[in-house]
């Protein structure tokens, strides 16, 4: 009797043990996710576009706001 009382003591733990809930692992970005609400928002080049606008303005200004965000200048002419 107390060896039936064993194996099944030892089954139950066994099933207990693979039947418990397992954590999910954490995902980098949940399906459900938008885009990132820390994302700056980027404007249109020109000086129309910008909150200050300069006083001069001339074609390399311009050349260059529109490379932003490029890592390379305009050429120079």
């Amino acid at each position: 009797m107390i060896r039936v009382l064993m194996i099944g003591a030892a089954g139950y733990a066994l099933w207990r043990h693979f039947n418990r809930p397992h954590p999910r692992p954490a995902l980098a970005r949940p399906d459900n996710a938008g885009p990132p609400k820390e994302i700056a928002q980027v404007r249109d080049a020109g000086p129309g576009q910008m909150r200050d606008a300069p006083g001069r303005w001339d074609r390399v200004d311009e050349e260059m706001d529109e490379t932003f965000p490029a890592s390379d200048p305009p050429a120079r002419y």
